[in-house]
């Protein structure tokens, strides 16, 4: 059974967009997903500590934003983040690190 994805929008301390996400990232609600970051027009950091899962199909998304993303991630998609290529092109931290 797949956990539902859920996005919440806010905004870190300095000012920079902040988009939360939990559950899953697949093929389903990456529409979803690509809304959100665009409807934020500038540098967003993404919150990916309580994803469960991430697909080819949420990667794509990441790529198509990723010169403009920070990616706090779970020490689960650090490995995938890193061996996509992603974490060449976009920041990537350990969400461990985070201090949004």
């Amino acid at each position: 059974m797949t956990t539902p994805l859920t996005l919440t929008s806010g905004r870190r301390p300095d000012g920079r967009d902040l988009l939360t996400a939990a559950g899953e990232i697949d093929m389903t609600n990456t529409a979803e997903l690509a809304a959100a970051l665009e409807a934020l027009p500038g540098p967003v950091t993404l919150d990916l500590t309580a994803v469960e899962y991430l697909d080819s199909a949420g990667l794509g998304i990441l790529f198509a934003h990723a010169d403009r993303l920070e990616l706090l991630a779970p020490d689960l998609l650090l490995p995938v983040l890193t061996h996509s290529g992603l974490a060449g092109i976009a920041t990537v931290r350990p969400a461990s690190a985070s201090t949004s």
